[in-house]
């Protein structure tokens, strides 16, 4: 057995613990890293579960309001008047709406020409050929409650909601009147009726209209 000196002894226990601590500390430190990396990852969960995110004051985000465009009202032959125009008498005027904005638009009133306004007479529901004898200038045809003054207001009896870009065919009941002077040659004639010098109408959500509609005025 070979003999070692006491201090060497002492210096080999002293280094022999020192490998023997480390290698316990290594392991204790190995430990703690794991829990403490369980203990970040089971926090970091909890925190990314729980953060409210909120909205500062004055967020905003854009939008953009239709253009406005008239509405056209116009002659049409079909369906055809039921009631038909005679001297002293009143008669329907049958025509289309249409409407090119991108919302539904309803009309509440119409304004008349003046009383003294005829229409002109045509041979067919065309209205392409004119009547012998029965113009403008002649016809006695007007728009029934016509006034002596233009732009008089007559407001519907029904309301007539046109669908954004859509049509509506309306026969206005005896809202044509013949005066007791019109000429024989306006028998048996079709007429477009005088221009109508606008409308109260307003745009915005509304149920249209079934087409065909019945409308008009009584005063």
């Amino acid at each position: 057995m070979r003999w070692i000196p006491r201090a060497d002894k002492a210096r080999q226990g002293d280094q022999s613990h020192s490998r023997r601590s480390l290698r316990s500390w290594s392991t204790g430190a190995k430990v703690i890293s794991g829990i403490t990396g369980v203990v970040l990852v089971g926090t970091g969960a909890y925190a990314a579960t729980n953060w409210v995110v909120g909205l500062p004051t004055g967020s905003s985000s854009a939008a953009q309001s239709a253009s406005i465009t008239n509405i056209s009202i116009s002659a049409v032959a079909s369906p055809s008047a039921g009631n038909l125009l005679y001297p002293g008498g009143s008669g329907d005027v049958v025509a289309t709406i249409t409407n090119p904005n991108a919302f539904p638009v309803t009309i509440t009133a119409i304004n008349l020409p003046t009383n003294s306004t005829y229409a002109a007479g045509y041979t067919t529901s065309a209205l392409s050929s004119a009547q012998p004898g029965c113009s403008a200038s002649t016809s006695d045809v007007i728009w029934n409650f016509s006034t002596a003054t233009s732009g008089s207001s007559h407001t519907l009896t029904t309301a007539l909601t046109v669908a954004a870009n859509g049509t509506l065919t309306v026969t206005f009941t005896n809202d044509a009147s013949m005066t007791s002077s019109a000429p024989a040659a306006c028998a048996n004639t079709f007429f477009s009726m005088p221009s109508l010098t606008g409308v109260t109408a307003t745009g915005g959500a509304a149920t249209a209209t079934t087409s065909p509609a019945t409308s008009g005025w009584s005063s």
